[in-house]
């Protein structure tokens, strides 16, 4: 199946409003789209236009640690109390017994505060329209997930957790002395021209030509009603899912990471240095290294990167392990909790030796 007919049936299957798909492959690029960027309207989704990428701003944050490392600036097993101390402290809590490699590998313990009972009222039921416009601060959110037991002793486990890039998003500002948005701005989007990729902070509304988002408010029913949540305020994702970008954007940022060109060698050897996730956790049958994760396709083909989830957007950013080859997608509703038979299913397409 093509990946034009695999956007097609997303449509029409799957219900989604609107489905794109980018692939980069040297110096030659694809671009696909099915459905509509708006619902009521005949608007077509096109290249150009901006989407929220969720937790695929996870590899960002990690990159700019890793050059911060490179630097000598701070090291991967310093630990969090360091840079941030007496943030994590009580309930079973000792920010002395977490590094920042064990944020960045989701190995702290430390509990996600998305799945805090009322952050799920919030945003994963019914009531998020009610509370899509509610602000944050990062420190607020670590106070949620240390409400919470640990998950296990640092360094025992994996557990999917969107606190450890809260704390690395702070571990940046305290360690350059910058905001984490002026910090991205200037070591990742202004070398690499990502002129259409930014960070929300506490704008709600997207700067540039965008495809509108929807939200089925976690109903299951296929007819439930699909609303438009474009705006909202992102604060809830800062250092883990507060990006804006691109297909092309997010394409050309794996592209130059994966190829050597954001990282040296070392520090991308550690990126790139993968642990399987274990069974009946979060992306079983993935594997994790440092804010990367990676899985094989149906074809053979093993793929590196990141897939995100905000509300009303799911999308997956993959390439090889040069670099050479790069497919992006994303769809702009968010049921299917995640699409991830979707997704790997374009990947493959993208992936498959003869395409």
């Amino acid at each position: 199946m093509t990946i034009t007919q695999i956007l097609d049936r997303a449509v029409t299957e799957q219900g989604f409003p609107g489905m794109v798909a980018e692939v980069r492959d040297g110096g030659q690029r694809w671009f696909g789209s099915a459905g509509v960027a708006e619902v009521g309207t005949d608007r077509e989704r096109l290249a150009q236009e901006q989407f929220r990428v969720g937790s695929i701003t996870k590899t960002f944050t990690a990159t700019v640690i890793l050059q911060l490392a490179a630097e000598y600036v701070l090291s991967l097993d310093d630990t969090v109390e360091k840079w941030l101390p007496g943030l994590i402290r009580g309930n079973g809590h000792d920010g002395n017994r977490i590094t920042i490699r064990h944020l960045l590998s989701h190995r702290s313990g430390l509990f996600a505060f998305t799945l805090d009972e009322d952050m799920l009222r919030r945003y994963s039921s019914p009531e998020l329209l009610a509370h899509r416009f509610d602000r944050w601060t990062p420190e607020e959110l670590v106070k949620i997930s240390l409400a919470h037991k640990p998950d296990f002793e640092p360094g025992q486990g994996f557990a999917y957790s969107n606190t450890n890039f809260v704390l690395s998003g702070l571990i940046i500002e305290r360690a350059t002395g910058m905001t984490y948005n002026d910090v991205i701005e200037l070591r990742i989007l202004r070398p690499l021209k990502l002129t259409s990729t930014y960070l929300a902070n506490r704008e709600t509304e997207l700067r540039g030509p965008h495809t509108h988002s929807y939200s089925r408010l976690t109903l299951q029913e296929a007819d439930a009603l699909a609303h438009d949540v474009t705006e909202l305020d992102a604060t809830y994702g800062f250092a883990t899912g507060e990006l804006i970008s691109t297909t092309g954007d997010l394409a050309v940022f794996l592209g130059e990471l994966l190829g050597g060109r954001l990282l040296p060698p070392a520090q991308l050897d550690e990126m790139l240095t993968m642990t399987p996730v274990p069974d009946g956790t979060w992306l079983d049958g993935y594997s994790y290294g440092l804010g990367l994760s990676s899985f094989e396709l149906p074809c053979g083909t093993t793929v590196f990167g990141h897939g995100g989830m905000i509300t009303g957007n799911w999308s997956y950013l993959y390439g090889t392990r040069d670099g050479s080859r790069v497919a992006v997608t994303n769809v702009n509703g968010d049921w299917n909790c995640p699409p991830l038979d979707l997704f790997p299913e374009v990947l493959d397409a993208a992936f498959r030796p003869a395409a």
